[in-house]
């Protein structure tokens, strides 16, 4: 339970659901659906790897989890930016924005990978390991309906408030990509770098 409501507040699906239908605007009814399978299993998988595999990937590539989260915030001020400038829109038709940047870095972020490396490493145990990995699936299915639910309110909005909408949720991604960087360097100060 503790793992599922980590990640449920952390990976966040109804604050998903704006992007998700401003990035999937120019979308077919089946291929946002598509897109939120896609966008929530892969999501999903990634999480559930960090909580398996994330130290030992971490250690071995001599990268800090701010070194991550700073890597994080830098692709979700490029996506804010490319938002705010109406690229993502032109491309959205022709690229798999499940995998980047719903799956990640919007979803299976830097925060999702660091709680999942911190509850994995609490549970060092075999069958406390699979409560971890059923925590992470129940959310996957959770975040799966959320978006799935997202592409119903789409079909309601028409394209000037979802391009009111994308201009507005750029500017508040970009500051979320500014406050990961401002927080994961203060800790990197914190810390004595």
């Amino acid at each position: 339970m503790e793992t599922f409501v980590t990640l449920f507040v952390i990976m966040d699906p109804i604050g998903t659901a704006p992007y998700f239908i401003s990035l999937t605007a120019g979308r077919s009814p089946a291929g946002r659906r598509l897109a939120a399978i896609q966008a929530a299993t892969a999501a999903g998988i990634l999480v559930a790897g960090f909580a398996l595999f994330g130290r030992l990937l971490l250690d071995y590539l001599g990268v800090s989890v701010e070194a991550l989260t700073i890597a994080g915030g830098f692709l979700l001020l490029l996506l804010g930016l490319q938002m705010f400038r109406g690229e993502e829109m032109e491309h959205a038709a022709n690229t798999n924005i499940a995998m980047v940047p719903l799956a990640t870095p919007l979803l299976a972020g830097p925060g999702a990978i660091a709680a999942i490396m911190v509850l994995s490493g609490r549970h060092p145990q075999v069958i406390d390991r699979l409560s971890v990995i059923a925590g992470v699936a129940a959310v996957v299915v959770v975040i799966a309906i959320g978006l799935l639910l997202a592409d119903q309110l789409a079909r309601l909005l028409r394209p000037p408030a979802i391009s009111l909408l994308t201009q507005v949720l750029a500017l508040l991604l970009s500051a979320l990509a500014v406050q990961l960087i401002v927080e994961a360097v203060t800790s990197l100060v914190r810390h004595g770098l």
